[in-house]
Order: structure tokens, then sequence, then C-alpha cells
């Protein structure tokens, strides 16, 4: 079987938006290449004593638009393929919600479940040294990803600042409130989600109230997502973890739900309630639905995954999640996708809004922020649909249409330099 290698599914995709608009291979080649990728040692002192070296990685995919801006992620099957490929994601993502970004994205290869508080600071603290030539609040923005939070935000925010000799909290977002944090942030890409979810039933002449939905990933992204859209009426059918997955008909109660899983250490396993039955993680996929929501990693919708769906319509909560055979599956199955780069960037829209409060020192309410939010998602997804029926394409390649138009036009204005 061909290995799965996710920069080559964003170029194709790529090439065939290219392709619609009429745009000459040399005038976006440019968004083929990242412009830095930078690969790290991080040796750590672990707590018996010895000391293990972990590899980190930091690619600036794209700065026409703006500073570059993307997570970072701390996984065990990191490399760099997959860095390359989220960080060009952010770049198409920043311009599909027009926000004056590029794309960046870091990893470090690493399980953070083996590590200690103190082995995980420390190897924060190392790759946050290491990657500090690149970093800044006017030249690429770090925020969370898989398996980082506030806490380990607050610990690269702290190094940068030390380094630099004063506080610098528009380095990163995703911060703790009391370092400069936005109000709204941790649930924004889950917001976001519902918004996009919203938007898609509208347009087929649904609501979200009695909605039948799966989630997979349970995580900050789909956990937020399932507990708006169960605020919303929709009935959760399905949702699993790495550490179990679950169906029930009648949907879940998602308020108890979430009192589980805050008390069982952030997992979903050993829950247990009436009509809830344990299903594999590859059935969640193909459950009895009507919106599937991946909210976990890439390459989880493969095109034998996409022959057995029962979803209508998709929305991708993780970045990633559907290969470009599996997109050919759907579409000739009349499957609705919303893409990752529309559906899930709540959280860099929200990213942005805490950068332009640290910058100009200014704290916004959650109602403004939320405010703001929806009306920029709203405003992507319109201009997105209507790419997409133009084009008589799907929501993804209408989605990269719209990315690359203002790409292209950027790059076109500022000209190549020298």
């Amino acid at each position: 079987m061909k290995e799965y290698n996710p920069y080559n599914q964003m170029l194709h995709t790529l090439d065939v938006a290219a392709d619609l608009l009429g745009i000459e291979e040399s005038d976006y080649n440019f968004l083929r290449y990242p412009e830095r990728e930078l690969k790290v040692s991080i040796p750590i002192r672990m707590d018996d004593g010895t000391v293990q070296v972990f590899e980190g990685f930091r690619v600036q995919h794209c700065s026409v638009r703006g500073p570059c801006k993307g997570g970072i992620r701390y996984h065990q099957n990191v490399d760099l393929d997959e860095v390359k490929a989220l960080a060009a994601w952010m770049s198409l993502k920043c311009a599909v919600v027009n926000i004056p970004y590029g794309g960046g994205k870091g990893g470090v290869q690493v399980d953070p479940t083996t590590l200690s508080e103190n082995e995980l600071r420390g190897l924060t603290r190392r790759y946050t040294a290491g990657i500090l030539p690149l970093i800044g609040p006017e030249k690429d923005i770090p925020a969370p990803d898989v398996n980082t939070n506030a806490q380990i935000m607050a610990w690269i925010m702290d190094t940068y600042s030390m380094f630099k000799g004063y506080s610098v909290p528009g380095v990163v977002t995703g911060k703790p409130l009391e370092l400069g944090g936005s109000l709204g942030r941790p649930e924004a890409t889950g917001r976001g989600v519902m918004f996009a979810t919203r938007e898609i039933l509208k347009k087929n002449r649904k609501k979200l109230k009695g909605t039948r939905v799966a989630v997979q990933g349970y995580g900050n992204v789909g956990r937020t997502a399932a507990t708006l859209m169960y605020k919303e009426g929709c009935k959760i059918v399905a949702i699993g973890d790495v550490s179990a997955s679950y169906y029930c008909a009648d949907g879940f109660d998602i308020d108890a739900v979430n009192d589980y899983w805050d008390a069982n250490g952030g997992l979903l396993k050993g829950y247990q309630a009436p009509g809830v039955v344990e299903i594999q993680h590859n059935e969640l996929l193909v459950c009895d639905c009507e919106v599937l929501v991946p909210a976990a990693l890439e390459n989880q919708i493969t095109e034998e995954v996409a022959k057995e769906m029962k979803a209508t319509i998709i929305v991708e909560g993780a970045n990633g999640p559907t290969t470009h055979e599996a997109d050919a599956v759907l579409e000739e199955k009349g499957v609705t996708v919303v893409p990752d780069i529309l559906a899930n960037a709540g959280g860099v829209v929200v990213s942005y809004f805490e950068w332009v409060q640290n910058i100009q020192s200014l704290m916004w309410d959650e109602d403004e922020v939320n405010r703001n939010l929806e009306k920029i998602m709203i405003r992507s997804f319109e201009e997105v649909w209507e790419t997409a029926q133009k084009g008589d394409c799907t929501l993804r390649t209408g989605a990269y249409m719209v990315a690359m138009n203002r790409l292209v036009e950027a790059r076109r204005i500022r000209g190549v330099f020298p």
C-alpha cells in the first residue's frame, strides 16, 4: 500500500484548485515550497538523571500575507512531512478567513503522557530556545495543538521573555487569561465547528435541533463542538477518543459525559449509561448518523472508510482527516465535506483576536470575541459556498480557490525579492 504523505495530499488539492482558477504554475509554485524548515535536537535531563534527546520541528510555510501562525503538537508520530503539511494548511486557513497571517506549524516527536511535569517543562523550554530565532509576535506566533495546552504556552512565553529581558505576551496565543490570553479562546475551534455545521445544515434546509451527530476525538475541539451542538438540540449519537468509542442511538447526555470525562482524567474509557454500547474506533466513522465530525488526527477517512460511511455531511474538526482518494469517493456518493481550512478555523480567528489584544494591551469581553468569531465564520462560509457553486466543485476545492486567490494576489502585488 502507498504510504500516506500529508504534504502530498495538500499539493494534490492545491493543483486541482489552481487548474479551476486558471492560475499558471509559475504564479502559485511558491506555495509548494515552505519558506523555512527548522529541525532541532532537544536534550533533556530526565528525572532519573539520564539524558534523552528528542526531535523538534518548526516550519514557516508562507509569510506573504503576514506573520506565520500555527500550533505546536507533542506526539510520538510527529515528523517533518506532517509539520510541513500542517503549516501549509495554516497558510490556506488564514487566507480563507481573511486574517493577516501566514502559515506555520511546530511539533516535537514525543509521547507527553510518558513525561513528568518537570520533564515536560524542560522539554518545552529547551524546544523554545531551539526555535527562538524563528518566533516572535511580528514573525511567527505559536499556539496549542494536539497534546499541548495553555500551560505549555505559558512556559514558551516565559522562556521567550527571559531571553528578551522583558515580558512578551504576544509571542504565543492560547495562553492562560492571567498572562494575556483571550476569553473564548479555549472553545473557539469547537465553536467554529458548530457554526460551520449550522451553516451547512441551513444550505440543506435543516436545523441543528434533532440532527444526529457523531464526534471522533473528544479533546478540546471535539468535546467543545459536541457540547455546543448538544445545547443547540443536536442528538450526539457517537463519541470517541484514544481510550474508547461509544454509540447511543437515543443520543448521549453530554453534560453527564463531560462530568465523567473531567473526573476520569480527560478520557472516555469506562463510561457507562443506559443505551450506551462500546464500539471499535473505526465503527464510529461509519456509524448511523447524519453529520460526522472527525476531530482527532489526519488520515482517518480513507478510501475504504468513505465507501462504508452513512453520514451525508462531514465537518472536519481536525486538520487533514480525509485523504484525497476518500474525497473522490465521497463526492461520488453525494456526501458534503466542510473542509478543515474552513470548519476548524475558529481557533486561529480567536488566536488573531488574542494577538491583537496583546499588541494593543487591550482586553475584550467574551461576547465581543464570540460575536466577531461568528461574523467571520459566516462570511467565510458564504464565500467558500459561492465559489464552490460557481466552480461546480466541492467545498474543499472552493476553499482552496478562495485562499489561493488571496495568496497569489498578495504575492503578485509584493513581487519577488530581489
